[in-house]
């Protein structure tokens, strides 16, 4: 795309008369830059071989610089992506590219604003559409095309827009087209209550390439079976309705959503269907909400979320994490700890239903308490994932804090890593951490956590599932404002079936080890590791990902300016 990199040339020279501009109190320039780069050392004891990394590359990077400029009631900004040997796209492939990954143009005309260019936005919480990127999972789902909004009143604000997905330098051929009105309603200065209802709807045209596709596989269904033939639709709607409710301690939001019939891509989990049937037709539904309530150090939430046949995608022909349009709302707890985050569940879009409840207490300003509970099942309730979540924290004065816990799972790896005929994974995991300060810049963190694995006999000799048993140390030394080191090992104490074996068969219990040395200077931040690290998954904001395992070094760089 030459014409990318024209405008990116054109952006430099507006940066030039930015410069100009900044010095006589003109326009403002801002930016950042992250660079990431990766070493890989060969370890086929632990699985980290046959890529193209560990075979011959050796290394492999990326790098995204943003500019921001902002000048005669314009924002303006510009991406530059480099992608060198990576494997963020694809864990197990490598990929070079190079190019303008974004570029936008802003402009508020009064009550009328105007944006052209790839932008991210969404509809409610995302259960309809959300163009959204998450780096470290490597998605961006910007739409490239344009936005209209307009200020109906004060608080009222109804938007329109319409585009392709983008898929990397390039641009999925399906367009998406959709609009929202958002509100906000309150009672009067003795009322302590408010509204913020909202509306949205979102349509999908499919190109002819992918129509065509479709219609040839459907095709053989007549020498299958019939009864799944159907005639697909080049358009699509989906129909959301929510809003939020404030009153006193309490905030309610609540969002249902409508999918009319489209071509989905069989999940492959109903043994009914025959093989060789590729597509379904049907609706799909969306039901989420969240009840909240804090007073006086207690804190209260409540969530519960049903989704059938629910993914929507640029074309259904994409796979995994590739071509969303929407986005659910995760009703999981975000792990911190390594042990703790090691099992997650990643949302599943053809049908779940999940509740979740989080509670804290404050009993004084030196002990806290917090307690999460979830639950995640199929549509015909099939335990998926289940956590239960404990945590104390006492602080004693400014000088130390201790932390410590104990989480229950049971996760499903059967569907969420897509290996057949496991049992479910059962952990029992205690954690601990402490915190220590020497004076107001010297500080010391140890964390401490041991993973108990479920087991069964196997020809009368007890087998730990999966990788087994667990025991991570860390310590972690600070020097405000400038440096951090940081010595961990996570070992495999009670290896199980899925860990490494020696020749004769017998499963060894290694160590994965990591050391980190972060420097940060004004704005800029540095790190270099050293990191052994075990397969697993991988996930932001309920979107994950099965990661291989990792052995090498790894170097950041993050900036701002």
């Amino acid at each position: 795309m030459k014409w990318t990199w024209l405008i990116g040339v054109l952006f430099l020279l507006l940066c030039q008369l930015a410069y100009t501009q900044e010095n006589n109190n003109g326009g403002r320039l801002t930016g950042n830059i992250e660079t990431n780069a990766n070493f890989f050392i060969r370890d086929t004891l632990i699985g980290a071989s046959n890529t193209p990394q560990y075979d011959r590359q050796l290394f492999g990077g990326e790098s995204w610089l943003n500019l921001n400029y902002n000048n005669w009631g314009f924002d303006m900004g510009i991406r530059f992506d480099f992608f060198h040997n990576s494997n963020l796209l694809n864990p197990q492939g490598s990929f070079n590219g190079q190019g303008v990954g974004r570029w936008y143009v802003r402009k508020k005309i009064d009550k009328l604003g105007i944006a052209v260019g790839y932008l991210y936005g969404q509809i409610g919480s995302g259960i309809i559409y959300r163009a959204f990127e998450e780096r470290p999972l490597g998605i961006d789902n910007a739409l490239f095309g344009a936005e209209l909004s307009y200020d109906l009143a004060e608080d009222w604000v109804i938007k329109g827009f319409f585009g392709k997905q983008k898929q990397q330098f390039g641009l999925y051929d399906s367009v998406i087209r959709g609009a929202s009105v958002d509100g906000y309603l309150a009672g009067g200065e003795e009322s302590n209550w408010s509204i913020a209802p909202g509306f949205g709807a979102v349509s999908r045209t499919l190109d002819d390439a992918t129509m065509n596709l479709i219609v040839s596989d459907i095709k053989t269904y007549y020498n299958i079976d019939s009864s799944y033939v159907y005639a697909p639709s080049y358009n699509n709607y989906a129909f959301t309705l929510y809003n939020t409710l404030t009153a006193g301690k309490f905030s309610w939001y609540i969002e249902a959503a409508y999918k009319s019939a489209e071509t989905l891509a069989n999940p492959l989990t109903d043994p009914d269907i025959p093989s060789g049937i590729n597509f379904l037709n049907d609706a799909g539904t969306a039901l989420y909400t969240s009840l909240s309530f804090a007073n006086k150090g207690f804190g209260l939430t409540a969530e519960y979320k049903r989704n059938e046949n629910f993914i929507f995608r640029t074309r259904p022909q994409e796979l995994l994490n590739r071509g969303l349009v929407n986005f659910l709302p995760p009703l999981t707890r975000i792990n911190t700890y390594r042990l703790n985050a090691r099992y997650n569940a990643a949302t599943q879009f053809m049908g779940e239903q999940a509740v979740q409840l989080d509670a804290s207490y404050r009993f004084s300003r030196k002990l806290l308490a917090n307690v999460n509970f979830s639950n995640i099942t199929d549509l015909n309730d099939n335990l998926l994932y289940r956590e239960i979540y404990t945590e104390i924290t006492y602080k004693y004065k400014r000088k130390w804090q201790i932390l410590g816990g104990l989480q229950l799972q049971t996760y499903n790896q059967e569907v969420y890593e897509f290996k057949p005929s496991v049992p479910l994974v059962e952990t029992i995991t205690p954690y601990v951490e402490w915190l220590y300060k020497f004076d107001r810049k010297k500080s010391l963190r140890i964390e401490g956590q041991y993973m108990i694995m479920n087991s069964s006999d196997s020809g009368g000799k007890e087998v730990k599932h999966d990788y087994g048993d667990w025991i991570f140390a860390l310590a972690e030394f600070s020097i405000a404002p400038n440096w951090t080191f940081t010595v961990s090992d996570m070992y495999n104490v009670g290896p199980g079936k899925n860990s490494p074996s020696d020749s004769n068969g017998e499963k060894l219990a290694l160590h994965y080890p990591r050391f980190d040395i972060f420097y940060t200077y004004k704005s800029s931040r540095f790190s270099l590791s050293y990191v052994k690290q075990v397969e697993g998954v991988v996930c932001t904001g309920g979107i994950c990902r099965l990661e291989p395992a990792f052995s090498g070094v790894k170097m950041t760089v993050t900036s701002t300016f």
